[in-house]
């Protein structure tokens, strides 16, 4: 009977170690995964060193603006692994319906869906590059934050530390901005395509004319002519392109005017990476720069 007894406690007791091994091996890292490298940089500042928090960005490095992407089998299944999907909104995500209806249990973070931001509307459609203002950037990472801090509470207040100290980091970059600007002698830009309404906005520029309203559309004869017609008008000519994207119209164009070309940075590319959290403040210090130069 002895015997009988320590067999029985014997299962007992390896049945309850193979229970906890098995609860100690679901447990996993929070998965937080973002659309595209400005969503990126932003969550990314939020969440660095939080124990647990995995931050992964969805789509390839070279990858732009997100009109027309079409998400890859690979994308779905980094989606399917994802606790948190975190995106700009406004539109930019043309697939999003698509990852609602698929991952109906997925919980979406829209950086963008807050009161604080007020959309740039165009023909009816409201411009999604929100983050190319500063002041935007900031409402962006505050509202993530705040969903973060109610998705996940165990490290809500790590990330309102973290999240606090990049708006200063931002806040000082919108300061710098705001006094540069006001002294720029010229305020017309031209551009490659409409990416830049709010940069434009926040910097007191007035955007002449756009070269290409979606990138990869090439212009028409009479838009070009219409450029073309604008741009012999200002006193200042100069076109801005992109590093992303070709600069051949704008160089046909330059050709017929004069006009010189410098570029502008949308930062919608880049390596997503831990050690690239101040690579927002520096590229668009790096616009601002260039932005004096051209503008002289």
């Amino acid at each position: 009977m002895k015997k009988i007894l320590s067999l029985a406690l014997i299962v007992l007791t390896f049945t309850l170690v193979s229970c906890d091994s098995g609860k100690q091996e679901e447990k996993k890292n929070l998965k937080i995964v973002t659309s595209f490298y400005p969503i990126y940089l932003e969550t990314l500042n939020i969440t660095r060193g939080v124990q647990d928090v995995e931050v992964v960005n969805l789509t390839p490095a070279q990858v732009g603006c997100l009109h027309d992407y079409q998400l890859t089998p690979e994308d779905m299944k980094t989606l399917e692994t994802a606790d948190i999907f975190v995106v700009n909104g406004l539109g930019m995500e043309s697939f999003l319906d698509k990852v609602v209806e698929e991952l109906p249990n997925l919980k979406i973070i829209n950086a963008s869906d807050t009161p604080n931001i007020i959309p740039i509307v165009e023909d009816g459609v409201p411009n999604p590059h929100v983050w190319l203002s500063v002041d935007n950037s900031i409402r962006q990472v505050k509202n993530i934050l705040s969903h973060l801090r109610d998705l996940d509470p165990q490290h809500a207040d790590e990330y309102r530390m973290h999240a606090l100290e990049y708006v200063d980091e931002l806040t000082t970059l919108s300061d710098e901005i705001g006094v540069t600007a006001a002294v720029l002698p010229n305020k017309d830009i031209v551009t490659f395509h409409n990416a830049f309404p709010y940069l434009a906005q926040e910097f007191r520029l007035n955007v002449a004319a756009v070269i290409e309203h979606e990138p990869g559309t090439e212009p028409t004869p009479q838009e070009l002519a219409e450029t073309i017609e604008k741009i012999n008008s200002l006193p200042v000519k100069v076109i801005f392109t992109e590093p992303q994207y070709s600069a051949k119209a704008a160089e046909t164009i330059a050709n017929e005017t004069g006009a010189k070309i410098f570029e502008l940075d949308p930062i919608v590319t880049g390596e997503a990476k831990p050690e690239n959290l101040l690579d927002y403040p520096d590229r668009m210090l790096m616009n601002l720069m260039t932005l004096v130069k051209a503008l002289q």
